[in-house]
């Protein structure tokens, strides 16, 4: 499966929280907003993303900078489902965010991996295309693995999706995205992070839940702080 239209660009704030934060937050929004359908029992699932930037660390220093009109790819899978990873491309212009995606299967992952391509090059996989075609020209190839425990909720004015992200762990230069596996470290004293996203506005009823006037957001990459911990 595939996106078929052109994604929304989208407000995208990101909070920096303590314990505390985290415990009163998460009764809030278990109390007044709904949970993310594709949550576990317990309302969570484990995210896991491999990275790509180029040989000169373009996406990386781009973030850094704050340049405008930046992008980065990556690959992502839940819950170590191997039966459902999908490309992703997340850029970020005028302040505003898009993300694009398609599904891929696992022994397109493993061919990718593997340096061949030739699957990718086709009109009916678009992102796939994109993908393949920044490899070759701008050498994009697996820097690091970041992995983290997600919660998420809805509320469908402004189209709000707020996250809780913990348990925040990166991989020391490993890249082996295929096994589950893989070494991990935990992201410093980076560990809990509170997302907020939004289309136009986000309700009144939102900011009373988050206390948002009270947070100041800044500029947080799981990436980024990955790279730079690594």
């Amino acid at each position: 499966m595939q996106d078929s239209c052109e994604p929304r660009p989208r407000h995208e704030l990101k909070h920096s929280i303590n314990h505390a934060d985290y415990l009163m937050l998460r009764a809030r929004l278990r109390a007044a907003l709904r949970q993310d359908r594709h949550a576990g029992p317990e309302g969570r699932y484990r995210v896991s993303s491999l990275y790509f930037d180029t040989p000169t660390d373009t996406a990386l220093r781009d973030k850094i900078n704050g340049v405008d009109g930046r992008e980065k790819f990556r690959i992502r899978r839940y819950n170590d489902d191997f039966g459902f990873i999908q490309i992703e491309k997340k850029s970020k212009q005028r302040g505003l965010c898009t993300k694009r995606k398609e599904a891929i299967g696992l022994e397109e992952l493993r061919q990718l991996l593997n340096g061949d391509r030739s699957w990718m090059m086709s009109e009916q996989r678009p992102l796939a295309l994109e993908f393949a075609s920044k490899m070759t020209t701008q050498g994009l190839r697996p820097t690091v693995i970041v992995e983290y425990v997600r919660e998420a909720f809805t509320h469908p004015a402004g189209n709000v999706r707020i996250t809780l992200d913990s348990n925040l762990h990166t991989s020391r230069y490993a890249t082996d995205f295929l096994s589950a596996a893989t070494p991990l470290l935990p992201l410093g004293d980076k560990d809990l992070l509170l997302e907020v996203k939004y289309d136009a506005f986000i309700p009144e009823i939102i900011t009373g839940l988050l206390g948002i006037p009270s947070r100041r957001a800044h500029a947080f990459s799981k990436y980024a702080a990955s790279r730079i911990y690594c």
